[in-house]
This record gives structure tokens, C-alpha cells and sequence, in this order.
């Protein structure tokens, strides 16, 4: 066996960047004990080996051996980052939170459409036997979700959503950056899932940072029911706010609907574990930054501009005749 063929075969070596002009895939090593970690994989380096680019057209013919596959697709800011790290189980699960491979496939436009069927075979190679593999890719990738839904016939996916007032709080706490990647998240959504809002540019430029970011959060609200259409019983939809009041019942039906062994006993069991008593992205403890994030958003003037942001989108979602958000199917 060659030594791409080695890496090809290994899920330690992990597809990390996708190159379009080379039409390679980047590898690095990393340890199974770096998945169970907060940081996201695309901010992971190599773990004792130096990066190793392979090119797209051997990985293609390498007939790569998968574990089954399901993914996780969100909205942002809906505790999803916290169920796929619940879901980084050795011995009966693994979770990958987002991948910066799959961002790279964005990124490289209609040249990494070629990419997507390998890459996605390479993040279901198993990491330990009967493991099945639990995808979560950045929300900025739900564009492609029906090409990675496609590529992986056999997949389920969880749809991740929450109310409108925690997807803006949540925006609210992140501070100026915070504001800026609504709108940007606004122009984005607009670009693939975009809607006649009636409004012309000057408008749309009037717009506070809420407006512009509720108004991304409904545009993905319709773009998560379109999938519930196109795919129908491969997906789910989990309202994190949900997941968060009652994490063991959504990991039991988890396994349910994925086929994955968490019975009632082992959901209690990661339910209870120190998965769900640190901040899923940064490690530090829950309770003193959820304590934090209360803090930061704790004004009238907020709750009020809030309010009138969702009683906005709801007259939209209305016209548009749609419900939301999404109503959980998966609890």
C-alpha cells in the first residue's frame, strides 16, 4: 500500500482544506482525543506530522471504506456545536464539529462540486468499529446540504434551529462583530435563498443589525423547510432551545432516528456527563458564562427592540405562509 493510499485508508489523517486551483485535499493528523475537544476542527493543526496534499482524482479511485453518516445542519447559535460534542462517544459514536474541509467546498464555488462526493466519503471513514460518523458543518455551508445529503444516500440529518429571540440575543452578546456577521449572514442567505422583501437597496441599507440578522434567521427558517420537503424522512428538526431544557430525551431520540444504540439509560448518562457542564466552544464552565450572557443582554431597551424585530418577522413569515420557527419533529 502506498503511503496516500495509507492516509486515504486512515481517518487520523484528516481532510482539512479543499484546494480548487490544485485540485487537492490537504490532510493533517490529529488524535481521536482532539474531536471530543471544544475548538472547531477547522481551527485544528497537525498533531506530530507535517500536512500532506493528495490529489482529488486518486482520493476519487481509492474506494474508500465508510462507517455510516448523518449530519447536523443549524442555524447558528442553537446548541449544536453542544449535541455533536454529545455525540463524540468512543465505542458508540463520533462527532466532527465542523469541519473547515466542508467551508472550503463553499468557498471553492462550482469548482469543488467535484470534491464534495470524496470529501464526503472521507469524513465517513469510521473511527472505531460499528462507530457511526455525525457531521456538523458550519451554517455557512447549509448551501450545500443537498449536494452533501446527495453524496450520502443513506444519511439522516437533524435540522437545528430556536426561537428568534435567542438566535438575536445570542447575535446581541457577540458585541460589534456580532452585529456585522448578521448582516453579512443576511447578505449571504440573500445570495442562495434569497425572497422578494419588497424593499428596495436603500431600504434594505436602512435596516438595523437585528432587522438585517432576524431577517437571515427567516430566510433559513425556509431554506431548513425546503430540505424537510426535498428530503422528507432523511431529516428531523430539533429546537435547541428544546435540546437544552431536556438534553437526555433529544439524544434518546437521536439514536432513535439514526439507529444509534442511546437508550434511555446512556442519553441520561451523556446528558449528566462534563460534555454539558462546560461551554461547548470554549471549555470555560456553563454556568458562569451562561450567568455572563444573561448579563449582557439584561436591558429594556433590548427586550423591547427584540420584540419588535419578532413581531416584524412574524407579519413576513405570515405573508409568506410559513410558520416559524420550524416545528420540532425529532422530540
Amino acid at each position: 500500500m502506498s503511503d496516500f493510499a495509507k492516509i486515504i485508508a486512515d481517518p487520523h489523517w484528516f481532510p482539512h482544506v479543499f484546494n480548487p486551483a490544485q485540485r487537492a485535499v490537504t490532510f493533517i493528523r490529529i488524535d481521536r482525543a482532539r474531536l471530543g475537544q471544544p475548538a472547531f476542527l477547522a481551527d485544528a493543526t497537525s498533531d506530530g506530522a507535517e500536512p500532506v496534499a493528495i490529489p482529488l482524482d486518486q482520493i476519487a479511485s481509492s474506494g474508500i471504506q465508510t462507517a455510516p453518516l448523518h449530519f447536523i445542519f443549524h442555524t447558528a447559535f442553537c446548541r449544536s456545536t453542544l449535541l455533536v460534542r454529545a455525540l463524540e462517544q468512543p465505542g458508540l459514536c463520533t462527532g466532527l464539529s465542523e469541519p473547515g474541509v466542508i467551508a472550503s467546498l463553499v468557498n471553492a464555488g462550482d469548482a469543488g462540486r467535484a470534491a464534495v462526493l470524496p470529501i464526503t466519503q472521507l469524513l465517513a471513514r469510521g473511527w472505531g468499529e460499528g462507530e457511526p460518523v455525525f457531521v456538523k458543518p458550519t451554517n455557512h455551508a447549509n448551501v450545500i446540504a443537498p449536494a452533501l445529503m446527495e453524496a450520502a444516500p443513506n444519511a439522516r440529518a437533524i435540522l437545528m434551529t430556536n426561537p428568534l429571540p435567542s438566535f438575536l440575543a445570542a447575535v446581541l452578546r457577540k458585541g460589534m462583530m456580532g452585529r456585522r456577521w448578521a448582516r453579512q449572514l443576511y447578505l449571504e442567505m440573500m445570495g442562495y435563498a434569497g425572497m422578494d422583501l419588497g424593499m428596495d437597496a436603500r431600504e434594505q441599507f436602512a435596516m438595523t443589525d437585528l432587522q438585517a440578522g432576524a431577517l437571515a434567521w427567516f430566510l433559513n427558517q425556509r431554506y431548513l423547510e425546503a430540505l424537510t420537503r426535498k428530503f422528507g424522512d432523511r431529516v428531523r428538526v430539533l429546537d435547541g432551545d428544546a435540546f437544552g431544557a431536556d438534553p437526555a430525551r433529544a439524544l434518546e431520540a437521536v439514536g432513535t432516528f439514526t439507529g444509534v444504540p442511546i437508550d434511555a439509560a446512556r442519553a441520561k448518562a451523556i446528558a449528566t456527563g462534563p460534555v454539558f457542564t462546560a461551554d461547548a466552544k470554549t471549555g470555560e464552565d456553563y454556568a458562569a458564562k451562561a450567568a455572563r450572557d444573561a448579563a449582557a443582554v439584561e436591558s429594556a431597551v433590548v427586550e423591547d427592540e427584540i420584540g419588535k424585530v419578532s413581531e416584524w418577522i412574524g407579519m413576513i413569515a405570515k405573508q409568506a405562509g410559513l410558520d416559524v420557527p420550524l416545528r420540532g419533529t425529532l422530540v
